[in-house]
């Protein structure tokens, strides 16, 4: 199938009964006949005892994006984050080391920087794009280099083969977190990428009413990976998983969309009076480049009265729904890195992440050009 027709049928196809979409199995336990029944899951014969430890509609999400990224497996955690603790958990344990780019969601800088610590794994970071770097911290303890696709929130496509590149020639492990690209735009697992993660929160959801995670890879990974999210209780539930699902059909309509706007508001930015720089990647697929957009406003541009200016434009600390929204990286994102990690990468209070939304591009351009021409 090509991507547009999977992404609408990638659904289960095994169930009894037939109705035209997945109902929601909202129990917390599957019940059993006889002991031997029960027993019979033990044994692999049954996939189903208690939804922390599997439920279908948990099942059909994780295996509907592995589907879509082209993995023999995927897993559904209760959020991002948990899809990324349970993907580096399948690799690392206490005493080994992991190179992470130090361009990444703030998040996940303080996941790797901060809690990691607590399992005993050690974190270094380093500039993805010098290769060179990237080789002068792997150790002996060494065991996964981990990356984003598109990087949040200065968009800097990841050199996705050449990382791969590295870490075959140092038998190391790989990871990417490909939320913003979505598996519309890029498949890392398909150049050899060993782990790809999702924020289903956003793109794969779609509309902003789901905290979601999906991390997809090899089965014998990612067998390792259900039992971190079954035994540290970071499973989804099965109705969030329901509208995850529901929300993927229509990630190709939405992402097509999103991406023109992103496009045709980065060329209207570019070189727009008051505003000193635009991120947006080029030529990150044939499909286009993400519906993401981060701006750097000048110095002399007041950002309080650039936000208080975007009047539809909603101001929350998220991305990826169908509406056009804008976040403070500062104050959001990244809030919890230290001012000299900020400042390394570039995250500074004139800097801005737009999510694009469906809307008419006519009507986002309009919106951003007034707030910036109110904050000169």
């Amino acid at each position: 199938m090509k991507f547009d027709t999977k992404v609408v049928h990638s659904t289960l196809h095994n169930r009894s009964i037939k109705s035209k979409t997945t109902p929601i199995y909202q129990t917390s336990a599957f019940s059993f006949s006889s002991l031997e029944e029960l027993e019979g899951f033990y044994e692999g014969k049954s996939p189903y005892l208690y939804t922390r430890s599997g439920n279908p509609n948990t099942d059909e999400l994780g295996d509907m994006v592995a589907a879509l990224e082209g993995a023999p497996a995927g897993v559904a955690a209760a959020s991002g984050m948990g899809a990324i603790l349970a993907g580096i958990l399948a690799v690392a344990e206490s005493g080994d080391h992991i190179i992470a780019a130090e361009d990444i969601y703030g998040g996940t800088y303080h996941l790797l920087n901060e809690e990691l610590k607590t399992f005993g794994i050690k974190v270094s970071f380093a500039d993805f794009s010098d290769h060179e770097e990237i080789v002068r911290n792997i150790t002996p303890e060494t065991k996964l280099l981990y990356s984003e696709s598109i990087t949040n929130p200065f968009l800097r496509l990841e050199d996705i083969k050449g990382m791969v590149s590295i870490a075959k020639r140092h038998g190391l492990r790989t990871m990417i977190d490909n939320t913003f690209a979505t598996p519309y735009l890029m498949n890392p697992y398909n150049d050899g990428v060993d782990i790809v993660a999702h924020s289903a929160t956003k793109y794969i959801g779609g509309h902003s009413d789901v905290t979601a995670g999906v991390t997809v890879g090899p089965d014998e990974l990612m067998a390792k990976a259900r039992n971190k999210v079954i035994n540290l209780g970071m499973n989804l539930s099965p109705h969030e998983a329901w509208l995850t699902v529901r929300g993927c059909k229509t990630l190709s309509l939405r992402m097509k969309q999103q991406c023109d706007n992103a496009e045709k508001l980065a060329e209207a930015l570019d070189g727009y009076e008051g505003v000193k720089t635009v991120y947006y990647p080029k030529k990150a697929s044939e499909k286009g480049s993400g519906a993401i957009v981060t701006i750097e406003l000048e110095e002399h541009n007041d950002i309080h009265r650039f936000f208080t200016g975007l009047s539809w434009v909603k101001i929350v600390p998220t991305l990826a729904g169908v509406e056009t929204t804008v976040s403070y990286p500062q104050g959001t994102s990244h809030r919890a890195l230290t001012d000299e990690a900020r400042e390394k990468i570039g995250v500074n209070p004139q800097v801005v992440r737009i999510s694009v939304g469906i809307e008419d591009a006519e009507d986002i351009i309009k919106a951003f050009k007034d707030a910036v021409d109110s904050s000169k």
